[in-house]
């Protein structure tokens, strides 16, 4: 099986935890400071426009989740003047910000002041729904106006070391989203693990192959691509993450979720080498499983019906995918070999242990047996 260098070492050494190395400091040195703003929704969304003001966007930020149903409930709040939350911005430099929190609140003012925006599904002004804000009548447009939006403001000066910084927006955000929006785990790791393998998860996730067997839409225009389940909740990638990590199922420890976290942890060692590595591994292995499946591509063969089944399946994705990646210096052979492959995995089906590529089984030893038995057909088949 091919590793990148790093990866083939990085199981020998436990990581550090970031921020313990004060534990004996003064109690000043562990506080954040902040300051609270509070601005008309006008200069807000002009102050948008001001080049390196505001990114809405740093890289830790969620997909966008938030449709134009949810956008205009948001404005018609501030119509009704219900209390909206402060936005959390981090300084990273002076008068220059990232979101920590309120992504999807600046986004929507944003819209709605550029009238991008055309109000639908109010619930108490809904003779507005079909307005942007240049079609609102005179007097509604004078009252949203005089509303405001508060922001709380991490300043620079709370830490002036640069992993301090990191590790500071990680922990605020993780206390900011405590009791909010359930984030799906992906997500957390998107914001607290951000880095060159994280920007390659996203990378691959939009690949043809991956998306088509997914049922992801590939055009990012696509209105469907933002209702898609895997995508919005960032469960694509986490299924790229799953193939990396799995590979080294042999150092799997305390259930998915933490060796998942454990392998993005890991991932800061990388080298640029080490990514490009990873990402042909990937790249080849979709490839090869594509040529031999088609459309079937991650899809159980159900022996009772005699076809295959109309949805992916995660658990046999990861046996497919880490399978194949053991054996890509056979490819030639194992596509001259596709009809051969295809009817020993339906014959794969048909035996009991079959269940652990369906979704049973979570434990490492159920995990390396449902690998092992997709593994060991294609040995059968290759001839070794």
């Amino acid at each position: 099986m091919p590793f990148a260098p790093v990866e083939e070492k990085m199981w020998e050494k436990s990581l550090g935890k970031l921020g313990t190395e004060k534990a004996d400091g003064d109690i000043n040195d562990k506080r954040i400071l902040t300051e609270i703003n509070r601005e008309k929704l006008p200069s807000f969304a002009e102050s948008l426009k001001k080049p390196g003001y505001i990114n809405v966007r740093p890289f830790f930020q969620r997909r966008p989740r938030w449709d134009e149903k949810k956008q205009s409930r948001l404005i018609e709040s501030f119509l009704i003047n219900i209390p909206i939350p402060p936005i959390i911005l981090f300084e990273i430099d002076y008068n220059s910000y990232e979101v920590m929190d309120g992504q999807q609140r600046i986004t929507a003012i944003q819209n709605f002041y550029e009238d991008k925006l055309k109000l639908t599904g109010l619930e108490i002004w809904k003779d507005l729904d079909g307005h942007t804000y240049s079609q609102l009548p005179v007097k509604v447009r004078a009252g949203i106006d005089r509303r405001s939006i508060s922001s709380i403001v991490i300043i620079a000066e709370s830490t002036s070391n640069p992993e301090e910084a990191l590790f500071l927006k990680q922990k605020t955000f993780e206390r900011l989203n405590t009791g909010g929006v359930d984030l799906s785990n992906q997500e957390i790791r998107h914001c607290l693990y951000y880095g060159e393998l994280d920007k390659l998860l996203l990378e691959l996730s939009r690949n043809p192959i991956f998306t088509q067997a997914w049922e992801i839409p590939i055009d990012e225009d696509d209105p469907n691509l933002n209702k898609n389940n895997l995508y919005k909740k960032m469960e694509d990638t986490e299924l790229i993450l799953r193939f990396f990590a799995l590979r080294n199922v042999e150092h799997f420890t305390g259930g998915m979720k933490n060796f998942l976290d454990l392998y993005m942890m890991k991932s800061f060692t990388f080298t640029d080498e080490d990514i490009e590595i990873l990402k042909t591994i990937f790249l080849e292995t979709i490839r090869l499983g594509y040529e031999i499946y088609g459309e079937y591509l991650f899809k159980p063969f159900d022996p009772k019906k005699d076809t295959w089944k109309d949805k992916s399946y995660k658990a046999y994705y990861d046996a497919v995918m880490v399978g194949f990646s053991r054996h890509l210096e056979k490819s030639e052979i194992i596509i001259k070999k596709k009809s051969i492959v295809i009817e020993e995995t339906k014959k794969l089906f048909s035996k009991p242990e079959s269940r652990l590529l369906t979704g049973l089984g979570k434990t490492k030893a159920e995990i390396k047996q449902r690998i092992e038995l997709f593994d060991n057909m294609l040995l059968q088949v290759i001839g070794e």
